[in-house]
């Protein structure tokens, strides 16, 4: 008899483990469908979390639920952010105490120059990383500081949208498919980025389709199937496990 692996090592450790934001049981919704079904996990400070599985296994959910945009619906479970309940916010509340969400389509504000766009990050507090600072960290910006956001490249883009999350005091960076549509040394110079950022202490969860580049760059990877938990370990553990790859990211 064939017996389907079990690669749920370590599942739910928002259980056992403490950590800095944790999701315990929580379950998401669109209109009628479920989307993210009874999932748990933590994810440690400073650590970067490689959120992966096929398209509609719910990661974008996962993300958009923990900065609590309007969809989809989280009905059951609660969200904790050092000792604080997201999942009794609103999304300016949740941004408010240290979510930053870097959507997919990115959201640079038609008409605003890049120095717009981060000046518009920092009307209210809390106030994060100057903008001269982010000039440093990404000097392609600072080039185009008059130029008008979206005009700039793909690559420059997601720059300014990772800069203008930082542009607020934030602690747990969301990142949706950053290396969408960018050439691989574009990829190279945002994963370098990334990895100052983790030094700063800021934690990151990256959903990306391209699974190695992003499990080479994390420290721990969840993975997701229709909705729910199916790993939760070390990235190592997802690279060096062929079956698992095969069987959950078809890689």
């Amino acid at each position: 008899m064939n017996v389907k692996p079990d690669f749920s090592k370590g599942r739910n450790m928002a259980e056992t483990a403490p950590a800095f934001l944790s999701i315990w049981n929580m379950e998401s919704y669109y209109g009628e469908s479920y989307i993210v079904q009874n999932i748990s996990f933590n994810v440690h400070e400073g650590e970067i979390l490689a959120l992966l599985g096929r398209n509609g296994a719910g990661k974008t959910s996962t993300l958009r639920s923990i900065a609590r945009m309007d969809d989809p619906q989280v009905t059951h479970g609660e969200i904790w952010l050092d000792h604080q309940p997201l999942h009794t916010m609103r999304s300016h509340e949740a941004a408010a105490v240290g979510i930053g969400l870097v959507p997919e389509d990115r959201c640079i504000i038609p008409g605003l120059t890049v120095e717009e766009n981060l000046q518009l990050a920092q009307i209210a507090p809390p106030v994060g990383w100057s903008i001269q600072r982010l000039y440093e960290l990404f000097p392609r910006l600072g080039e185009r500081r008059k130029q008008e956001g979206v005009t700039l490249s793909g690559g420059e883009q997601q720059m300014l949208a990772i800069a203008r999350a930082l542009a607020r005091d934030i602690k747990v960076l969301l990142l949706d498919e950053p290396y969408e549509g960018l050439a691989p040394v574009i990829v190279d110079e945002i994963e370098k980025t990334l990895r100052i950022i983790k030094e700063q202490g800021i934690t990151t969860i990256i959903v990306e389709q391209n699974a190695v580049r992003a499990l080479e760059l994390a420290d721990r990877a969840v993975i997701l199937d229709t909705g729910g938990i199916v790993f939760d370990g070390s990235a190592e553990e997802v690279l060096e496990n062929e079956e698992l790859r095969a069987e959950y990211l078809a890689i």
